[in-house]
């Protein structure tokens, strides 16, 4: 049986894009999520895993939405596959019911926490830049005042 689990980070982000593909894979059931893939508590996530039976395949649309930390990511695989719990990430390929797809799984893994520390890296980078110019980020009150006090274009 396959089990689907979809993610959003936000409340106002809509899985309906991953429950659609999930739905399409054949999954008989779908746990949804509104919660940060940082967060170690994720109710339906553990639902979900609670749910899956041995020989049963959890699906997910995208890697990182199962985990954002490497370590994390693995241990909840390692953990999937001691039950003999598989996984099935639809936009990567991957299926860690074979011996390739688990190599697979480490690989894209490894890559997928790379592209995330690189991104907050890159937005540190940019914030500390922005504060040695003095900028201590948008002020909502000031910057309505001066953008209301601009003159029109005519």
């Amino acid at each position: 049986m396959l089990v689907g689990y979809a993610r959003v980070s936000t409340l106002d982000q809509n899985a309906s894009l991953q429950t659609d593909a999930l739905e399409f894979a054949g999954c008989k059931r779908i746990f949804v999520e509104k919660a940060s893939g940082s967060h170690q508590d994720r109710p339906q996530l553990t639902a979900a895993l609670d749910y899956l039976r041995e020989g049963e395949t959890l699906v997910v649309w995208k890697l990182s939405r199962l985990a954002r930390s490497l370590k994390q990511v693995i241990q909840t695989v390692q953990d999937m596959h001691n039950r003999g719990v598989s996984l099935k990430v639809l936009t990567q390929n991957i299926d860690t019911s074979t011996p390739e797809g688990r190599l697979f799984f480490h690989m894209t893994a490894a890559f997928d926490e790379f592209q995330r520390e690189l991104i907050v890296e890159n937005t540190r980078a940019g914030l500390a830049a922005s504060r040695k110019r003095g900028r201590r980020g948008a002020d909502p009150v000031r910057w309505m005042t001066e953008k209301s006090a601009a003159p029109k274009p005519c």
